[in-house]
């Protein structure tokens, strides 16, 4: 399934005009009645696109509405690139009924430390390397690759971790490789996220059932009130559509339209349910502590001792290192290996020292909340203002008046999974990055990924690609403006999220996140490696020390240390 213009149905537009076009429009319509015997009705807004889409014969295809502005050349290519540079490897077929004899198994699976080059000791700045092999429930070693696997490296009496990066040989056997960046022990420890049979399911899902989040909007005009179901994707049936597709981004959006009612009477916007479709014994495949996020044994030394840098080598940073690590933590602080350093700001004083004359707009998804919500609770100075919105969804405003501080947060638009909220409040973030003056005194601060993994990639891709305009937008009017991106991060996986928001799907979008923003003068808090490498437990909402760093980090970004 793919989301090319050229291969997608066109839904049609018409733009009605007045006076005598408005009269040759409503003509129009009436042979249309007669000839056809249905009816077109067409209904605007200033904003939107509203198009109703007349009953038609369902076609083969499950979900075929979906209409999308066509990529230019330029970004149409890019676009096959990416998927190219994610292509996951190809995982086999299940066979019916599904035996879990034959897929990958943690607890006989395990993973074997290899010696230093020569046979020699460990010293910082040198490489460790871990062979992962994979075996079945049965202990059978597996033939083929696919697994989605973690790994890190640490020491819980320093406060120090590190991640590692896994290579799949396509054969059952994967490597780690981890860089070694403090004195002392540092333990190894992998995880299978995703046996490869699992992948499978999660890749179907995806093409098959792109709508299995389902949401829903509310109509209200006078004391009629209709709800229906929204998505990207409908299916077709014989129920007319509203179609909500932005005019300025292209975003597609459709609603089924009430039947007593037109599609602008629509008020707001929420997620009904989530289908779990899978097929006979499918959920074997996604049981935490038995083949989901579980860790590995080691067949021998889960640790090696590392001895201090050898007088004369030169000190390791990103630049050299093969793994291209963004940072690691010691004693609990986040290090960075290139660019900025990183600031421990840990009072209120020096916190609202560096925001102090900032407007700052927070734009994304709950964990880019998470960040507003830390900054409202830690300056005591920062006062927020009622705005009697949901505490999930926003707007949320808030500001310190005699330090000249302004911070917002609002929700990016749908897909959104949210308790109800206003039409009004629902907002594309490249729309909201086109509104903004920008300047050296301006943080603009996003992150969008946790909605889209339930989507095919191409879904994730274009908004991007759209967002990437509006940054470019705006930093060629005002050059000093500084862009925060925040990247996707690992979580927890109860079954219910393992379908819908599996962290197979966020590895993805975080690789195209980062290819897609790479070159432009944007800065990365790198929530992936600062969740990975640290000991507590994924979560969705990274914990307060972790969400600490976090802050640090965007801090650092926003009053970089003066060199000289």
């Amino acid at each position: 399934m793919t989301l090319r213009a050229r291969k997608t149905q066109e839904v049609t537009t018409y733009q009605p005009q007045y006076g005598a076009a408005r009269i040759f429009f409503l003509l129009t319509v009436i042979v249309l009645i007669c000839v056809l015997c249905f009816i077109h009705i067409v209904e605007f807004q200033k904003k939107e696109n509203l198009t109703i889409i007349p009953p038609r014969v369902v076609p083969k295809k499950h979900h075929d509405v979906c209409t999308v502005q066509p990529l230019s050349p330029k970004e149409d290519l890019e676009e096959k690139l990416l998927l190219e540079s994610i292509a996951w490897p190809e995982t086999p077929p299940l066979p019916t009924p599904l035996s879990m004899n034959e897929t990958s198994y943690p607890a006989k699976s395990t993973f074997t430390i290899l010696p230093q080059t020569g046979g020699g000791q460990w010293h910082v700045g040198d490489k460790l390397k871990v062979l992962i092999k994979m075996c079945d429930f049965q202990g059978h070693s597996k033939k083929s690759g696919g697994d989605v696997l973690f790994a890190r490296l640490h020491n819980p009496t320093l406060g120090a971790g590190v991640a590692g990066k896994v290579e799949d040989h396509l054969n059952g056997s994967y490597s780690a490789v981890f860089s070694l960046l403090w004195e002392g022990s540092a333990w190894v420890e992998v995880t299978l996220v995703h046996p490869s049979e699992a992948v499978t399911v999660l890749r179907r899902l995806n093409s098959e059932q792109p709508d299995r989040v389902i949401f829903q909007s509310l109509f209200y005009s006078g004391s009629i009130s209709e709800t229906t179901i929204c998505n990207v994707f409908l299916r077709s049936t014989e129920q007319p559509l509203c179609n909500y597709t932005d005019l300025h981004t292209g975003e597609p959006w459709f609603c089924f339209k009430p039947k007593n009612l037109n599609c602008d009477t629509r008020i707001n916007h929420s997620k009904r349910e989530v289908k779990q479709n899978l097929k006979a014994n499918e959920e074997k495949l996604f049981q935490l502590g038995v083949n989901m996020k579980v860790s590995i044994p080691a067949s021998g030394p889960a640790s090696v001792t590392v001895l201090p840098r050898p007088k004369g080598q030169a000190v390791v940073n990103s630049s050299n290192m093969e793994s291209g690590l963004s940072g690691y933590y010691y004693k609990d602080e986040w290090q960075t290996l290139s660019g900025t350093k990183v600031q421990q700001l840990n009072t209120p004083s020096a916190i609202t020292q560096c925001l102090k004359g900032k407007v700052v707009h927070l734009y994304g998804d709950s964990t880019i909340r998470q960040w507003f919500e830390y900054f409202n609770g830690a300056l005591p100075d920062l006062k927020e203002f009622d705005l009697h919105s949901h505490k999930q969804n926003g707007l949320f405003m808030a500001m310190d008046i005699p330090n000249n501080i302004l911070m917002t947060f609002r929700c990016h638009g749908p897909p959104f999974r949210c308790h109800p909220v206003p039409i009004s409040e629902l907002r594309y973030i490249a729309n909201e990055l086109d509104n903004v003056i920008g300047g050296t005194n301006t943080v603009v601060i996003f992150g969008i990924w946790a909605h889209f993994g339930s989507y095919p990639m191409e879904v994730y891709i274009r908004r991007l690609q759209s967002i990437r305009r509006a940054v470019i937008r705006l930093l060629n009017r005002s050059p000093g403006t500084v862009v925060i991106i925040r990247t996707a991060n690992p979580k927890a996986l109860p079954s219910r999220v393992s379908l819908v928001n599996s962290d197979w799907y966020s590895l993805q979008n975080d690789k195209v996140l980062r290819a897609i923003f790479k070159g432009l003068n944007v800065h990365l808090v790198d929530a992936w490696e600062m969740v990975l490498a640290h000991h507590l437990p994924h979560n969705l909402h990274p914990q307060p020390p972790i969400i600490k760093n976090m802050i640090n980090v965007l801090l650092s970004y926003i009053c970089p240390i003066k060199s000289g």
